[in-house]
């Protein structure tokens, strides 16, 4: 499977610690979280697109259509299981109609989306044992929380770089 290209939506400080406590209760539960993932890139963050390659033009496209939106604030609301037999577990995530306009005229630009559509959703833990959901469920609770998006960022994994197009510096990953 080749390494993806992404360009993402960072929090501020305070929507990345929100979004590192789910983290972090995962953990302290004994389940699987991205706080485990201890790659220098990982952080909470709102994937746009994916494909096995981006050009400059795709950065310049993103710039044009999201930059002039930030900062934004989103509502993380609900909890999403994708997958088979283990799960990802995921917070969904209610976007501006004009944010969500702007993400499907990026996309519909770009060469060989990963998937079709957009499911905005913040990443919790992955690949999680199903049996194990009920607990995961427990321990995240249901509270929604409103995060402010103020960073547009992208991920070149072939450099190894990751780049802030638009927006605050990125808090360092911990």
């Amino acid at each position: 499977m080749p390494r993806l290209h992404a360009l993402e939506l960072l929090p501020d400080a305070a929507g990345d610690e929100s979004v590192r406590r789910d983290w972090q209760a995962l953990h302290d539960a004994g389940l699987p979280s991205q706080l485990d993932h201890r790659g220098t890139t990982n952080g909470p963050h709102l994937t746009l697109v994916t494909a096995p390659a981006l050009g400059p033009d795709d950065d310049e496209r993103a710039l044009a259509l999201l930059a002039p939106l930030l900062p934004v604030e989103v509502r993380v609301a609900g909890v999403a299981l994708l997958g088979g037999s283990r799960v990802t577990v995921a917070r969904l995530v209610d976007v501006p109609d004009e944010v969500v306009r702007a993400v499907l005229d990026l996309r519909r630009e770009v060469d060989d989306t990963q998937h079709p559509g957009w499911l905005p959703h913040v990443t919790l833990g992955r690949r999680i044992p199903r049996a194990d959901v009920p607990a995961a469920l427990a321990v995240l609770g249901h509270a929604d929380v409103v995060l402010r998006l103020d960073t547009l960022r992208r991920w070149d994994p072939d450099a190894s770089v990751v780049r802030t197009l638009a927006g605050s510096t990125p808090p360092a990953p911990r």
